[in-house]
């Protein structure tokens, strides 16, 4: 995928904030700090498109970007272990809710897990719910750079075993190397345009 442009198209802490549905959208979710914001700027070549964070929980808004004024990349709050009130907590799982249920214009999710972490009850709940709405998953695990081949090899049949799903059906990513990123532009485009893949 070439990327031309890539910008932010608007910051949402709330239904009305969400910009027309006039694009396709692809959803990134994962728990606080799973790397979904260096995911993201890798995907479209850019060093600080999403901001990033050591902080969990950096991320409090559903962001959308433009990328190459023709798709959306939507930008999800991190679930799980933010460092943040109950309160707020439960403020963003509303807004997640009600972004899954009302976008006629999404087209599919990408679910990120950690390498390192593999997939806790929190990811395994999204998945669920993503089936039930009929949404299609890419399961795609981040930091595989941080594993030796062996414990990255462990990981991965752990996760599938867990997840019930192929080993093959989980894209490998590295933000670091660029590994997975062609696999999971091809898997985002076949979304989006399943006659042309």
């Amino acid at each position: 995928m070439k990327i031309k442009s890539s910008e932010i198209l608007k910051s949402a802490f709330a239904k009305d904030d969400y910009p027309p549905p006039v694009y396709p959208e692809v959803a990134f979710a994962g728990r606080s700090n799973v790397g979904k914001s260096s995911l993201i700027n890798t995907l479209v070549n850019r060093k600080r498109l999403a901001r990033t964070s050591s902080a969990p929980g950096k991320t409090q808004s559903i962001n959308f970007y433009l990328v190459n004024r023709t798709l959306c990349f939507v930008d999800l709050p991190g679930y799980g272990f933010a460092n943040a009130p109950l309160q707020v907590r439960n403020r963003w799982r509303s807004m997640v809710e009600d972004y899954f249920h009302s976008r006629r214009n999404l087209y599919g999710v990408v679910v990120i897990l950690d390498a390192r972490v593999g997939p806790t009850s929190l990811d395994l709940a999204l998945i669920g719910w993503l089936k039930d709405l009929s949404l299609p998953a890419l399961l795609t695990m981040t930091k595989v750079d941080k594993l030796s081949k062996n414990k990255l090899s462990k990981s991965l049949i752990h996760a599938s075993q867990t997840i019930t799903v192929n080993s093959e059906q989980i894209i490998l990513f590295s933000a670091i190397t660029g590994e997975g990123k062609k696999r999971l532009w091809q898997a985002i485009l076949s979304l989006i345009e399943p006659s042309n893949h």
